[in-house]
């Protein structure tokens, strides 16, 4: 009898986190939301809102990443949709596994945002992946992290948080396209699909 008890109470503390964990994404998403209604010259408006779509919270792709910092990091220019470049220097590589498979995003820092105080510990990871052009924007998707987020060589990255570039709901911007090298081979269904409302 203890031990179906315990069975039971186990599987019931499972529900509660899981439970837990899809209500702390359903705040990051409303949150990531409010924050388009801060710039009212922003892509999105409060009446846009019916129109974001997200793929269902999934701890599948919530994963502890081997971190490797870049020991001799050098600038370099990334394209962005508009035909402009952005510099950068690539900060460190994420490998990590989904479902099975090994994969490995570089993680980069922009050189113009580290001079301002509020993204001094800003990461930028950009990427692609079988969903791109499909479910999810055609020049893909962006994940942040802050330096602080690394524990010595490991780090939590979870793609539930994915989100689309402003170009995926306005023309006019100047968005870093993803490198080649954080092209994922995988089908990454999680985070902001396509933004519903045609531009």
């Amino acid at each position: 009898m203890n031990k179906i008890l315990l069975i039971i109470l186990t599987l019931f503390a499972f529900q509660i986190k899981a439970q837990t964990y899809q209500e702390s994404i359903a705040q990051h998403r409303e949150t990531y939301k409010n924050e388009f209604l801060e710039n009212a010259e922003g892509p999105v408006k409060k009446e846009d809102f019916s129109y974001f779509d997200f793929y269902e919270p999934d701890t599948l792709f919530r994963v502890k990443c081997k971190f490797k910092i870049e020991k001799k990091p050098s600038t370099f220019k990334i394209p962005t949709v508009d035909g402009k470049q952005k510099e950068y220097f690539k900060y460190g590589v994420l490998s990590f596994e989904i479902k099975g498979k090994k994969l490995i995003l570089n993680v980069y820092r922009s050189l113009s945002l580290m001079s301002n105080p509020k993204y001094r510990n800003y990461l930028f990871i950009p990427f692609k992946d079988f969903t791109s052009g499909k479910e999810t924007y055609g020049g893909g998707r962006y994940l942040d992290l802050q330096t602080t987020d690394i524990q010595g060589d490991s780090v939590i990255l979870d793609f539930n948080k994915a989100y689309n570039p402003y170009c995926a709901f306005s023309s006019g911007y100047s968005c870093p396209i993803p490198p080649k090298e954080n092209h994922l081979k995988a089908n990454i269904e999680a985070g902001e699909k396509n933004f519903k409302k045609a531009h």
